[in-house]
């Protein structure tokens, strides 16, 4: 059974920062694409920031290059976003979600990842 669980979710001013985890289990192969989806309210969900365990290379939306970072970490099998230099465009609900395919961009449709977990909620005040 695979699951994905988020956590570091928030309330931060703008300009501030948050770490999101996601700690997958149940979970094995190495061409799976990890990805950082999220929803503001009224929005179609779009795809933030992927992370592909085949190669180890990582893809970012326009809007958050250059804030947003994202990393694994093997031994825990955890997959996390850093999010510096936040601004109130960033809320929304960030889900952690994965795919089986060597292609990972944030091309992807969000449809495309049928692994997911339950999301946490990123909230920036101006």
């Amino acid at each position: 059974q695979v699951r994905l669980v988020e956590s570091g979710g928030g309330a931060v001013r703008a300009g501030g920062s948050l770490r999101l985890s996601c700690e997958a289990s149940g979970w094995s192969g190495s061409k799976t694409c990890f990805s950082w989806l999220r929803q503001a309210p009224g929005k179609e969900q779009e795809l933030v920031a992927t992370f592909s365990t085949y190669d180890r290379s990582f893809d970012y939306t326009d809007s958050v290059k250059e804030r947003f970072t994202v990393s694994r970490d093997d031994a825990k099998n955890t997959v996390s976003l850093q999010m510096n230099s936040l601004k109130p465009d960033d809320t929304a609900m960030y889900t952690c979600a994965a795919k089986f395919t060597r292609t990972c961009t944030v091309l992807l449709s969000p449809r495309a990842f049928n692994h997911r977990g339950q999301g946490t909620q990123v909230t920036v005040s101006s």
